[in-house]
């Protein structure tokens, strides 16, 4: 597709007229017209100013598309991998596992990821499957990586989770507080630095990070990109560091330093 079929296209997505992009920009509605008939191209300034008003890259726009990609919310069926979680858990006699597989599949149940149709238990059950397809068979770290946002998005407390207390604890690191933009900075400081003393805690934030990236494109806005871009940068190369330091984690260190620094220049080369 054209420039100007790219403009016209997410230009009618988001239901919005001519005019209303003229308005927004600060251009006549003639000048947008003469775009989407591709009889002239928006200048550098303008395109970024539409991918601000659309909410997408500019390469989105600038880049003339041949043929759409067919792309995927998810690769895996969330029942195989409970199926999996749980299986495992059996064969390893991981207690806390199996307990923590039921009651998050219930803590969230009818609750979607963000701009999507995905039951949201897609996105704990591919942390605890990620860490097994690594070799980490723990029976705390799999639990965490079940419940670790049952608290802050289910209304769940630490007394109603149904493992051990170090389970529990890896937990509590995992929860973060509401944030703000006056208080965002303080309260993500004191976060990380808590997660950072527990080498389970970091290994679990990094794979909850691996996931979050991989559905940033679709799940979040440009502003928010932006800033997980941002956030990823200032805290996870202390966590990584606390992951490699601990010996029987050395090869997962390895591969989710590889994910996250390979994700987060593909989204800055597309941003």
């Amino acid at each position: 597709m054209s420039i100007g079929q790219n403009i016209k296209n997410l230009r009618e997505e988001r239901k919005l007229t001519q005019e209303q992009v003229a308005e927004s920009l600060g251009i006549s509605f003639q000048a947008v017209s003469s775009w989407e008939r591709d009889e002239y191209k928006p200048d550098t300034d303008k395109l970024i100013r539409l991918s601000e008003l659309f909410d997408v890259s500019v390469s989105s726009i600038a880049e003339e598309k041949h043929k759409p990609f067919k792309t995927k919310e998810t690769i895996y069926s969330w029942e195989h991998m409970k199926t999996y979680v749980k299986t495992t858990a059996r064969n390893f006699k991981l207690p806390n596992t199996l307990k923590a597989v039921d009651y998050a599949v219930e803590a969230h149940e009818g609750q979607k990821r963000k701009r999507s149709n995905t039951p949201y238990i897609y996105h704990p059950l591919n942390l605890a499957c990620h860490a097994i397809a690594m070799g980490i068979v723990d029976d705390e770290i799999l639990a965490a990586c079940l419940l670790h946002d049952v608290i802050e998005d289910c209304g769940k407390t630490l007394n109603d989770l149904p493992v051990n207390d170090d389970a529990k604890e890896l937990v509590r690191l995992l929860t973060c507080a509401k944030t703000n933009p006056e208080n965002r900075k303080e309260i993500l400081d004191a976060y990380y630095a808590g997660i950072i003393k527990n080498p389970k805690a970091a290994l679990i934030k990094c794979l909850d990070r691996c996931n979050n990236l991989t559905t940033m494109s679709w799940g979040l806005s440009r502003e928010r990109i932006y800033r997980m871009i941002k956030e990823t940068e200032e805290y996870y190369p202390a966590l990584l560091d606390a992951i490699k330091d601990t010996t029987e984690y050395n090869n997962a260190a390895w591969l989710l330093k590889y994910q996250i620094e390979s994700m987060l220049d593909i989204y800055k080369r597309l941003m």
